[in-house]
């Protein structure tokens, strides 16, 4: 990969680790739930915990990064996020799990948006996209993370044995991998962060259009397997690939990324993006075939993969006095489209079908090619510095 320097592997690395914790906790989430005997209703509710710290720290974490510099803030954070998965297999009831995702929760997000944050000032430096490669190294780091869960198992770890040992073990690698003394810009921020980053004027667009993405990933994460059994008759261990295809089509696309971004430019990648999630969408509505949809599902991965990335290097771009804050507010509507996207896809299945619920995907997608023209080139105070 070109640039492939330390600053890129620095960067990368903090994506990794990011992802790798993530993964570490969904791998145990039965474990956790069978050890405190917990409802499905009470594990929504906790992962409703683990959203509002997330949310709650967005604009902290941008406050920070702006006001001490984003190198720091990523490894405070990242340092946070180590411990608060330990404390997550210590929590002895559903109250203290609460608690303890709430944090959970607020340090992975802090970190999202300070190596966000960071990874802007890397790629500007480089003067190449590169945006979209730190994201495809979230993705392989949640993969390990998970697979470490399946390690554990096997190997018959406590749940304080395996979040410590690999929290551990891959934080002090990531650590050493992102030890590269990298000077931060620091700006002075006189105003306190605000209570919810919310994106105004412009960058409402930019948020908007990762709304729409976000809610897709979201939403084919909790219901692809389920579409493929509900609407195309397949097994259950058949439908688990639906989801694998797109994850497989999202990080090749954004290893890729780079090198598209600067073919195409960015307005063009995502109305390109926007057309391949509608058009896999709809060619899974149509067919019951289980071979097309999966090409569908392929088609969505490899449209959503580019979209978030370029959303935050044009926010970065569009507030290069405070990009923290405006990445956070990015991350906001990122996020809240996560949140929202499964119980969308829910109830809209719940009052027609499954079929007419993805509809919702294939409608985003025609807002994201309208509003396409959002990310278009360089912000020109950032051209003029």
């Amino acid at each position: 990969m070109r640039n492939l320097n330390a600053s890129w592997r620095a960067v990368s690395a903090m994506f990794a680790l990011n992802g790798a914790l993530w993964g570490i906790w969904a791998s145990r989430i039965p474990a956790i739930v069978e050890k405190l005997d917990l409802s499905h209703q009470m594990v929504g509710s906790l992962l409703l915990c683990m959203a509002a710290g997330a949310i709650f720290s967005f604009p902290i974490a941008g406050h920070f990064s702006d006001k001490l510099g984003a190198f720091f803030t990523t490894r405070l954070t990242a340092g946070l996020y180590l411990i608060s998965l330990i404390l997550l297999s210590l929590a002895p009831s559903p109250l203290l799990l609460a608690v303890a995702l709430f944090v959970f929760g607020a340090t992975h997000g802090g970190m999202d948006v300070s190596m966000n944050a960071w990874a802007t000032e890397v790629e500007k430096k480089n003067d190449t996209p590169q945006m979209s490669s730190f994201h495809a190294m979230f993705s392989l780091g949640a993969g390990l993370g998970a697979a470490t869960g399946y390690a554990a198992v096997q190997l018959n770890l406590s749940l304080l044995q395996h979040f410590a040992f690999a929290s551990i073990g891959l934080g002090i690698l990531a650590f050493l991998v992102a030890n590269i003394g990298w000077q931060s810009t620091k700006r002075e921020v006189k105003e306190k962060p605000p209570l919810f980053a919310i994106p105004r004027g412009p960058l409402l667009l930019i948020g908007i259009v990762a709304f729409c993405c976000a809610i897709g990933e979201g939403g084919m994460a909790d219901w692809s397997a389920i579409f493929l059994i509900k609407a195309v008759g397949t097994g259950e261990a058949q439908a688990a690939i639906g989801y694998t295809v797109f994850s497989v089509g999202m990080v090749v696309v954004r290893f890729a990324g780079g090198k598209l971004i600067e073919m195409f430019g960015r307005t063009a990648i995502v109305r390109y993006g926007a057309l391949s999630a509608f058009v896999g969408c709809i060619s899974a509505i149509v067919s019951a075939d289980y071979v097309i949809s999966l090409l569908g599902f392929v088609l969505m991965g490899c449209g959503y993969a580019l979209v978030i990335p370029i959303a935050f290097s044009k926010a970065a771009e569009m507030s290069p006095g405070a990009p923290g804050i405006a990445i956070a507010g990015v991350s906001t509507f990122g996020y809240g489209g996560m949140l929202l996207g499964p119980p969308i896809i829910g109830f809209t299945a719940e009052l027609a079908s499954i079929r007419f619920a993805f509809l919702v995907f294939a409608g985003l997608a025609c807002l994201m090619f309208i509003l396409a023209q959002a990310m278009e080139g360089r912000n020109r105070a950032v051209q003029q510095q």
